[in-house]
């Protein structure tokens, strides 16, 4: 399976900066405001950034191997 470069750079920043931010958002808001199932929210957003994080290095480890077998041009 292949995706585009800039699915991968989404991808990327989603699991880099967004997801991160609003767990931490949300845990802070929930401890401050008594927002329901501040952990088990948090813990859920956790678990999703590792899963994009582990397929997007997979994909990345096959392109890699997909494009250092080319020839190169001299």
């Amino acid at each position: 399976m292949r995706i585009s470069n800039e699915l991968y750079d989404l991808l990327r920043a989603i699991a880099d900066l967004l997801l991160p931010a609003l767990g931490a958002l949300y845990f802070g808001l929930a401890g401050i405001w008594n927002f329901p199932y501040g952990e088990e929210i948090v813990g859920s957003i956790t678990l999703v950034v590792a899963f994009i994080d582990i397929v997007l290095r997979i994909l990345k480890g096959k392109y890699d191997k997909e494009t250092s077998d080319e020839p190169k041009d001299i």
